[in-house]
């Protein structure tokens, strides 16, 4: 039995790997084919472009493992159903339960990489690629800017020497809103002047940011003064179009990013669903790699007579957009009808181990 497992991890795993590495090529490419037509505005370079869609892949990895194990898991099983193999595996004594154990073999370590991909490499490569498209805008609107742990920073030096420090940025029904911001201000000798700290931040129509619960400390020879109101207009040549391109989307946020987004939204009373059903997100899309395997295994045997690899291949990237689809369509229906975050990022991956399994159990029963 150990030999056959090796040899349908093999096949399995090096049809996965294959169908993976054309995936992530194609999505490279339709990539590099959007940034061509950014490239030459505001400073931006072809080699900015090839930088952010090489920083862009990490993200993809994660994205595309589930889809890339279905595809390479339907392949690898058509060919040795196309071959008899696996008939002649049943007619040995293997169960079905022994060759499904023997794909999950393969699927467990490409769930653990999907899981690393997307909590380690594709958050910090995202931030790093909207920084790439962002450089030339700084240029043109003399802004210094850099995301932090701490949040985001930047500086500008007129009227006066400011530094400012936003803890968070979030979507507001489509504009951006500041979360605990903070306003260092440093006159021409680079003496702190002043520190303005505010609970949240709105964009308004007439070019200003309405800061609300705003507390101020103004620091001169004679001692600190402290001021206090409910409201303070913010001139600033900050705008939402600058925070919009550094913030990065729930989705792509690392979990411990995210559990710091609900805590500051909460502590805010702001709604916190979006990034409640990211997080649950992070923990159930890593399974959807062993689901999609399982999957693949009744649908390959099942249509050994509907076609060629061919159409197996066209087969399995549908089921993989219908997965990718219901995912999304249940994070946005969450968010909109206040669902339960747990159902809302659970119920795609449950639905699919449900026909996965109702697939099995028909199999074995012919």
């Amino acid at each position: 039995m150990k030999t056959l497992n090796r040899y349908i991890g093999r096949e399995v795993f090096y049809s996965t790997l294959l169908i993976f590495v054309a995936l992530l090529m194609l999505f490279a490419l339709f990539d590099l084919i959007h940034e061509l037509g950014n490239v030459g505005k505001e400073g931006y370079t072809l080699g900015r472009g090839l930088l952010f869609v090489g920083l862009s892949l990490p993200g993809h990895v994660y994205e595309l493992m589930p889809t890339a194990a279905l595809i390479g898991t339907l392949f690898a099983i058509a060919q040795l159903v196309g071959n008899s193999e696996y008939t002649v595996m049943r007619t040995s004594g293997a169960s079905l339960t022994q060759i499904t154990l023997a794909i999950m073999r393969v699927g467990v370590p490409l769930a653990i990489a999907t899981f690393l991909a997307g909590e380690f490499f594709a958050p910090p490569a995202e931030r790093l690629a909207q920084q790439v498209r962002i450089q030339a805008q700084d240029q043109a609107t003399r802004i210094v800017a850099q995301q932090f742990q701490s949040g985001f920073w930047f500086r500008q030096q007129l009227p006066l020497s400011t530094f400012v420090n936003i803890k968070s940025v979030v979507d507001d029904s489509g504009d951006a809103k500041l979360i605990d911001i903070r306003v260092y201000e440093f006159d021409s000798d680079l003496r702190l002047k002043a520190l303005r700290v505010a609970d949240t931040g709105t964009f308004t129509n007439d070019g200003r940011w309405l800061l609300k619960n705003v507390q101020t400390t103004e620091l001169s020879q004679e001692g600190a003064k402290l001021t206090r109101v409910d409201e303070l207009a913010w001139e600033t040549v900050l705008k939402p179009s600058i925070l919009t391109v550094y913030q990065v989307a729930p989705e792509k946020l690392e979990m411990t990013s995210l559990y710091d987004n609900i805590r500051v939204l909460g502590n805010n009373q702001q709604k916190t669903s979006r990034f409640e059903i990211a997080l649950w997100n992070k923990v159930f899309y890593p399974a959807a790699v062993l689901v999609m395997m399982v999957l693949a295994l009744p649908f390959a045997y099942f249509q050994r007579r509907a076609g060629g690899v061919g159409f197996r291949v066209f087969a399995g990237t549908m089921l993989g957009l219908v997965f990718f689809l219901l995912g999304r369509l249940f994070s946005y229906l969450g968010v909109i009808n206040d669902w339960p975050p747990l159902f809302s990022a659970a119920f795609p991956v449950a639905a699919f181990v449900v026909f996965a399994a109702g697939m099995l159990w028909w199999l074995e029963r012919r």
